[in-house]
């Protein structure tokens, strides 16, 4: 058996629009992304999910709230959460994207390495296997999560996404 599993990217913020790094802060979004959240749930309106599952950062849970709330209740955990960019978290994401492979094992100063956020996503997919084996679930979190996702179900490396 196995779990099956449909991750969703929160929709734009407000810090994206203005090229900032959200990291832990809450975020907003902005009106494209309340748009994008909304059309979420209607273009995946033919599927049925045994539960749906998103970080508990701000423009998550209101991404899966716009997307899903009207079918689904949406549960929160912080093991979904974004990578914690520590001093970079609301710095333009100039100041460090172009080079995110440095911060795979080592975190970014105060914050947290991507290797810390693969350990979070690899305790929820031990719960998920423990509570919801067989089921379909749908995550609406965010970019790194969904990197560690790949690097523990498809075995990927994080060379790809963090260049």
């Amino acid at each position: 058996m196995a779990v099956r599993i449909t991750y969703f990217v929160h929709g734009t913020t407000t810090d994206n629009e203005r090229d900032l790094a959200t990291g832990w802060s809450q975020g907003e979004l902005s009106e494209s992304g309340i748009k994008q959240a909304g059309e979420l749930g209607k273009k995946v309106a033919d599927r049925d999910f045994d539960a749906v599952f998103c970080s508990d950062l701000k423009r998550a849970v209101d991404s899966a709230k716009f997307g899903f709330a009207d079918r689904y209740g949406i549960i929160a955990d912080k093991r979904l959460r974004e990578c914690n960019y520590g001093k970079f978290t609301r710095k333009p994401t100039r100041e460090f994207k172009d080079d995110m492979k440095q911060f795979v094992d080592t975190p970014f100063p105060k914050g947290e390495g991507h290797k810390d956020v693969e350990k979070r996503v690899a305790d929820f997919l031990k719960f998920l296997k423990q509570n919801y084996d067989d089921k379909h679930i749908a995550i609406v979190a965010h970019q790194a999560p969904q990197w560690a996702l790949d690097v523990l179900v498809r075995k990927r490396t994080f060379t790809p996404c963090c260049r």
